[in-house]
Formats: C-alpha cells, structure tokens, sequence
C-alpha cells in the first residue's frame, strides 16, 4: 500500500485544500483509517473559514478565464483527465478499496466510471445546442444560448467516493463551470489522489484553480458551501436527512441543486420468475459494497410459489459469501465503512427481533485477527411480514428483508409502502418468452 500512495502523490501528513496548489490548512488532523485493517493510512490537516475563502475566490476568479475557453477545447481537457485517469486506474481503485472498503473489482470499477464519465463529457462538450427560432419581426430570429453557472460545488459520500466527483465534474467543466469539491471525512485520501492527477492535466494546460477541493468537518466547510450565495449550484450525494437539509437551505436563497439521496430498493419475484436470474440479481444488489449504497436491493417481494425455494437458494449463496480483505480478489465482501455502520446494522438487527422479524441468517459481527478492524459483518436475510415498520426505513447496511405475497396487488402494496422521499426501484422478475 505504501508504493500505491507514493504513486497517487498521498503523504504521512496531506493539505485539506486545493485552490490552485495546495494551500497550508489551519485545522485539526483528520486521520483515515482503514476498515480493512483498522490501521492509520495518513493524515490530512483540514481546512477552515479561512482556507474556504481561498478556495472560493480562487475558484471565482478561474471561472471567468474557463467560461471563455471553447467547449470543445475545454472537451480536450477533460479527455485527458480520462486518459491520466486510465493510468491510475489500478492503484487508485485499490486506494479506493483500501480506504472505503469495498472490494478491489468494485473499486477499479468505480475508477472506470470516471473514465467513462470523461469520455461521455468529452462528446457533450460539442453538443451544448441552443435552439433557433423564427421571430414575428422581419428580418430577425431568435436563438437560445447556454451560459456556465459559475462555481459549482460538489458534495461527495463515502460510498462512492470517486466517481460521483467525475459525474459532477467533468459535466461541469466541459460546461465551462468551475469545481469546490468536498469528499467524505471517511475517504479524504481519495480526494487527494484524484486532485492530484486533475492537477497535473490542469497545470499543462494552464487552467490551475478551475477543479479544486477542500477538506473538513461538514457541519463546518458543508454548511459554508450550501449557504454561500456565491455558490450558484450544489450537488450532494448522501442520506436523505442531510438531504433535506441541503434543499432547505439551497431552496431559500434561490441556488439550484442536485440531490441524490437514499434508497430502498425492491425486486417483484413472481412465481414463473427464472431462480437463477433472481439468485445472481439479489445476491450482487444486496452484498455489492456491503449494502452500502443507495442502489442497494434491501427487499425481495416473493410470490408465495416461489418464496420457499428462493428463500433456500439465498440461504445457500449467502452462506458462501467469502468476507474479508478488500484487497483479497479471492473475497465477494468487505468491511464496512467504519464501526459506526456497524452498530447502526446491529441496532437495526435488534430492532427487527422486537418488531417480529425473524433473522434466518447472518448479522454477526465477526472477530479473529482476520477482522481485527471491527467493521466486518455476516450480511444478514431476514424473514418480513409485509407491515413489519423498519422495513421502510433504509438502513446502510447488508440486510434483506424476504416477504411473501399473494398477487401482484399485493405485492406492489408492499412496494409501495416505502415512505415520500426514498427512492425504490422496482426490478419485476418473471420469464418473459422471446418471439
């Protein structure tokens, strides 16, 4: 691992911001640790009001030389951002797994994403169209023109740490908008490297200040960025809650925003459904990244034909689930995230028991040396009924609830009961004869 940070430009002590160059912080130490291995990566010296403002008007003031690059030349950059990327795309996904914890396929995957992404903006930035249209007046026409915002800024989760930055960024830059990126505090060493690697691309090109991050406490430097007038856009990832709070904030002083929050996601099995289909759709939906992501499959909706052999099945995959290292190709799951996650999965494990739930499997939290971080858990299955009350709430973690149903009313009853402001993505498995 240290020849992998030596590569990615990360320090025993790292700066908290970039405006331009790394900017010598103020705050306190921040230190990553790893839920692989409960050890200390390296430490970032975070940012304060004072280095935000530095940021800021770097960032302003890089916007009005950005916004009058060409689209297609500001296209040009970001294409290179994706090939430096394509050159970093091993070690960073292995930091990625390392710092985050979710296993090595997924955190080069992730990087792939800020490939793709780059490639995908890199096409946009030759399609920013305005519409012409005939006017009344003789001798004229009326055409629309898309202007950049300004400086936008980019609130990231610990779950995707990486990526969600590129699908921000690379949009925002070939739209000729500047970037105040702020991570996670659970993977500030991310943000780094890929700092690191933008800097580069940016600095040949003599666009310094246009990509540029900072590094705190988020009922800190987080608050500052939503309620900064200065600040025309604001894209967050995270739990719904600090969702809300960031479209009431954004919402009164008139910005524009890009929430993407939380989920509670459900597949329909009906009793014609191919079992094989089902098993590898749940399986990889449910223990993907330790069920730590919005897009986590958290309930399976059975058909009451299919439910006892399905439910056998999941049963039998799950006991074969190989936990351990992210870094371990051999293993399906990593750790969570940190200990919180996991006494948030632990106090819903027990919440389950007390509202009628039965565990049929998993939930453990697994000790030995192997998983001396204490952040390794048994995903676990849980047999619902259909009202059962924290089956509507999402909780981070790897637990799948199994209910059964009657007909597809039912079924999509149940689907349904997901309280206003989760998002559900409904995956109805049946088999569908080809004609």
């Amino acid at each position: 691992m240290q020849d992998i940070l030596e590569q990615l430009g990360i320090l025993n002590e790292n700066s908290g911001a970039y405006a331009g160059e790394w900017l010598k912080c103020t705050g306190k130490n921040l230190q990553s640790v790893s839920p692989v291995d409960g050890k200390v990566i390296a430490e970032v010296k975070m940012a304060t009001k004072e280095e935000y403002e530095k940021v800021l008007n770097v960032a302003a003031e890089a916007f009005k030389k950005w916004r009058m690059v060409s689209a297609p030349k500001r296209g040009e950059i970001v294409r290179q951002i994706g090939l430096e990327l394509r050159k970093y795309k091993v070690p960073l996904g292995k930091l990625v797994a390392y710092e985050m914890g979710k296993i090595e396929v997924e955190g080069e995957g992730e990087v792939q994403e800020m490939i793709d992404m780059a490639d995908f903006a890199v096409g946009l930035s030759r399609q920013l169209y305005g519409l012409a249209m005939h006017s009344e007046r003789p001798h004229h026409r009326m055409y629309e023109q898309w202007h950049p915002l300004g400086v936008v800024g980019v609130i990231t989760s610990f779950n995707f740490p990486v990526a969600v930055w590129a699908w921000n960024t690379m949009i925002a830059a070939v739209c000729g908008d500047t970037v105040i990126w702020k991570p996670s505090s659970s993977t500030p060493l991310t943000c780094i490297a890929v700092q690191n690697i933008a800097n580069k691309v940016m600095k040949e090109n003599g666009y310094e200040g246009v990509m540029n991050c900072i590094i705190g406490k988020g009922s800190e430097v987080g608050e500052l960025i939503i309620q900064d007038n200065r600040i025309p856009l604001i894209s967050f990832t995270g739990s719904t809650e600090m969702g809300k709070r960031v479209g009431e904030v954004v919402g009164k002083r008139f910005g524009r925003q890009i929430l993407e929050l939380g989920g509670n996601n459900a597949i329909i099995v009906m009793d014609d459904a191919n079992p094989d289909m089902v098993l590898r759709s749940a399986l990889f939906g449910a223990i993907g990244t330790a069920g730590q992501r919005c897009t986590s499959t958290r309930r399976i909706i059975m058909q009451k034909g299919i439910a006892g052999q399905l439910t056998e099945r999941l049963l039998n995959a799950y006991k074969q689930v190989k936990i351990g290292d992210s870094l371990d190709t051999s293993n399906l799951m990593g750790p969570l995230v940190d200990k919180d996650a996991v006494n948030t999965m632990q106090a819903a494990l027990k919440t389950i028991k007390e509202q009628g739930g039965e565990i049929i499997y998993g939930g453990e939290v697994l000790t030995g040396e192997e998983y001396s971080s204490g952040c390794y858990v048994k995903p676990a299955l849980v047999k619902a009924h259909k009202d059962l009350p924290i089956m509507k709430d999402e909780t981070f973690a790897p637990i799948l609830y199994l209910v059964e149903f009657d007909d597809l009313n039912e079924a999509v009853e149940i689907h349904n009961s997901v309280p206003q402001g989760l998002s559900s993505a409904i995956f109805k498995c049946r088999n569908i004869p080809l004609t």
